[in-house]
């Protein structure tokens, strides 16, 4: 079988794959990869429109099609791609059934938690220094001490969270 059109990988080979490339975005281009900032940049649009005279908008972010913007549409596009040859591509508002078993059906409930979570993980890698992927996987390619606290902070929260969630929920895969 073409190794591109597996379900899933191993994760040593993803994880080799994706240091290779954040290897090559630092020693060719000197940026990592990072998405957050393309949001960033991309809400300078709206931003300035709403606001056009606020300082934040016209001096601290930079309102532009960056680096980031390219890393984001590229981390998309792969994804659906990778998805695509997987033949696992599919549209959907709820995930598969652990979750449904958990939190229940409810759309409203996962985007609420959804949000929740990613503005609480967003703002705990901004503390630390950087985006969460940037932080994670190109500080620590870097060997950046923020990205290893980072690191721990987010499993020492995400494991037991997990644990207190799901110990109790039989679920098959």
């Amino acid at each position: 079988m073409n190794p591109l059109k597996r379900p899933a990988w191993s994760p040593c080979l993803a994880g080799a794959g994706l240091g290779l490339v954040v290897a090559v975005s630092m020693a060719l281009f000197g940026h990592r990869l990072s998405g957050a900032g393309a949001w960033l940049q991309l809400s300078g649009y709206v931003g300035r429109w709403l606001i056009p005279d606020s300082l934040f908008w016209t001096r601290v972010v930079p309102a532009g099609i960056g680096w980031d913007v390219f890393v984001l549409l590229g981390g998309i596009g792969g994804a659906f791609v990778s998805a695509r040859l997987s033949g696992t591509f599919r549209l959907r508002l709820m995930p598969d059934r652990q979750w449904q078993d958990v939190f229940g059906p409810r759309v409203a409930v996962r985007f609420a938690l959804a949000f929740l979570g990613s503005m609480l993980t967003e703002i705990a890698g901004g503390i630390a220094g950087g985006c969460t992927a940037s932080l994670a996987v190109s500080g620590g390619a870097a060997l950046v001490p923020a990205a290893f606290l980072f690191m721990f902070g987010m499993f020492a929260g995400g494991i037991p969270t997990a644990w207190l969630i799901y110990r109790r929920r039989p679920w098959k895969s």
